[in-house]
């Protein structure tokens, strides 16, 4: 009897799938720090439920210490796995796949692909960017990775490589006329594609010889894939949008095309960039592949593409001024939209897109800070200090005591970022006594994300004129409620999370429902579908928050200076760096040979 209506009910909520229109939401990679995924998501548009999903585990390539690569083949096969494995679940589900209306692509942002045109042959590995959290319905929205530039873990965070080009770039730019961010709204940095696309164009003969007989194409990963699925050598579409383009050092954020200084200053031939969209149209319909069965999802529109930050702050539905989501993984994304309008930060942040939604839609801005460790601070007390077996144990260990008792954990484990920037400064916990326990420092682990938050927030606050009232949440962090309790405690304003936390995928397949000539998803405010809200208020008053987070601000102060120029970090290690102590050995060595010549002593 028990089978029978376990069974009974599954018939009903298949049927009911089958009455309503559906689309496929992101199918993406999804980066962690030691392996990638491609997640396939489908969920219904008209109650945005997750249908059915499948990822494939993705591998990294480190062929030098610093150096972090991906084979785009294998990205792409492991997507076109998906797809297939997805559509067979959906079956299983008598669920037509024919209702799967659109196809949309989120991303991370930085990752860099040069392919040959004409053979449709990546000319080189894929460089890798930091990677940031988030994972990824029927609109299918195809999702590739993402993350923070994650000071203190292991080189998968960031490829170094090209380090001495941005210090040789650099030298380049006048003191008082820093044209790269005044167009692109970002620091010169390895962690953007430009520089990375310049390396390859420097040190990879296939890559050079490739742009001079003009067959090279350059892109990030939504490039790549969007190309590839709208049918590659022949008749691929070579397109990006706003979002990526902006991530990439060569892209005029005012006025939303390539800027020619900006290329020729990077030495970059503009003719191997993709066309620049907007994150919501059709950009090109799904090629038959051999790598489909029976032709999955040919004709089906390729209609949103949102870089991943971008398509959480859509997916959290963060569509006024001065609304922002903060995105909780190995490291945090905090983007506040600031509307129609470009702020520059005088705090450390970047100026970044949000979304265009739309060809003839206007283009709105956001600021983006990011906390380096966050999930990567648990993960340090798992491997590194053994105080934990597992991610999840963090939050028993916190509720046992309730208090760090005083005790301050700063993970600045190769420096602090923004809003400090300051290289010199390493990881200490302080506040010690003999009664601190690993309770306590598990509880300070969780305190010291929320405070890194908080000053993130702070300068967002300074830039942009208004406090936030609100936080909105998500990412793999935000189940640990205490976690998020502290955050609302830390920042003085609640903290909401939704109940349904594929808000990246989300973002993307409201982009891509809502294209025009596809039109199964409305972006209106009175259409959007309410989304059930945990709410975490403040629960101490607004003296002690204030109390803690000083404190937090000292602790932070004694992390800095730790390296200096003479130390074995940065430094000659030698001993003979100290001119009086290498005098003294090297005059120490001369009289016992000496006394040993005098003595006869062989």
């Amino acid at each position: 009897m028990f089978n029978f209506e376990r069974r009974k009910r599954k018939e009903d909520k298949c049927a009911a799938y089958r009455q309503l229109p559906m689309k496929i939401l992101p199918f993406f990679v999804e980066h962690f720090t030691t392996r990638l995924h491609n997640l396939y998501k489908v969920f219904n548009s008209k109650t945005a439920e997750l249908l059915s999903h499948h990822q494939v585990e993705i591998k990294q390539e480190f062929p030098k210490e610093g150096w972090v690569e991906q084979d785009p083949k294998e990205i792409l096969q492991s997507v076109y796995e998906c797809i297939e494995k997805t559509c067979e679940k959906l079956g299983q589900l008598n669920i037509d796949i024919s209702n799967i209306k659109a196809i949309g692509v989120s991303n991370q942002r930085e990752t860099t692909v040069v392919w040959d045109k004409l053979t449709g042959e990546p000319l080189y590995n894929a460089v890798a960017a930091p990677v940031s959290p988030g994972p990824s319905v029927p609109v299918a929205v195809v999702r590739s990775g993402s993350s923070v530039p994650a000071a203190g873990t292991s080189s998968v965070w960031l490829d170094l490589r090209t380090q001495s080009t941005v210090e040789n770039l650099s030298k380049r730019i006048p003191g008082n006329n820093n044209f790269v961010k005044s167009k692109t709204g970002l620091p010169l940095s390895t962690y953007f594609s430009a520089v990375k696309l310049r390396w390859l164009l420097d040190n990879v003969r296939k890559v050079q010889k490739a742009v001079e007989e003009n067959r090279a194409l350059f892109g990030t990963i939504d490039s790549w894939l969007i190309w590839s699925l709208t049918g590659g050598v022949n008749g691929g579409v070579h397109c990006t949008d706003v979002t990526n383009a902006s991530r990439t050092m060569l892209f005029n954020i005012h006025s939303l095309e390539w800027d020619k200084e900006l290329c020729e200053f990077f030495e970059i031939p503009m003719e191997i960039l993709p066309n620049v969209r907007s994150s919501s149209e059709i950009y090109g319909l799904m090629k038959i592949s051999h790598s489909l069965k029976a032709g999955a999802l040919e004709g089906v529109p390729i209609s949103g593409c949102l870089g991943d930050q971008s398509a959480a702050l859509v997916g959290q539905m963060c569509f006024q001024d001065g609304q922002a989501k903060n995105t909780y993984g190995t490291g945090c994304f905090l983007l506040c939209n600031t509307g129609h309008k470009c702020v520059f930060s005088e705090h450390g942040l970047l100026t970044t897109v949000a979304y265009k939604l739309g060809r003839d839609k206007p283009v709105y801005y956001a600021l983006e800070g990011s906390v380096a460790i966050a999930g990567a601070v648990i993960r340090w007390l798992r491997d590194n200090l053994g105080i934990i077996k597992s991610s999840e144990e963090i939050e028993k260990l916190a509720k046992e005591v309730g208090t760090s008792y005083g005790c301050y954990f700063v993970p600045a484990f190769s420096g602090l970022y923004a809003p400090y920037w300051e290289p010199s400064a390493r990881g200490i916990i302080c506040g010690l006594t003999q009664f601190t326990n690993k309770c306590h420092i598990a509880f300070a682990a969780l305190e010291a994300v929320c405070f890194q938050t908080r000053e993130i927030l702070d300068a967002m606050n300074r830039d942009c004129g208004i406090p936030l009232s609100h936080l909105q949440v998500d990412g793999g962090m935000t189940s640990n409620k205490i976690l998020m309790q502290l955050q609302a405690d830390i920042l003085y304003i609640p903290v909401v999370k939704p109940s349904m936390p594929e808000t990246t995928a989300l973002g993307a397949a409201m982009a891509a429902g809502a294209a025009e000539g596809v039109g199964v998803w409305s972006l209106e405010p009175e259409d959007l579908s309410a989304v059930t809200m945990e709410r975490f208020e403040p629960q101490i008053n607004a003296e002690e928050s204030e109390i803690r987070y000083s404190t937090w601000k000292k602790a932070v102060m004694k992390s800095m200076g730790w390296v200096t120029t003479q130390s074995p970090e940065s430094g000659d290690p030698s001993i003979f760096c100290s001119l009086p102590l290498g005098f003294f050995i090297v005059s120490s060595m001369v009289m016992l040979i000496g006394a040993r010549y005098i003595s006869g002593i062989p």
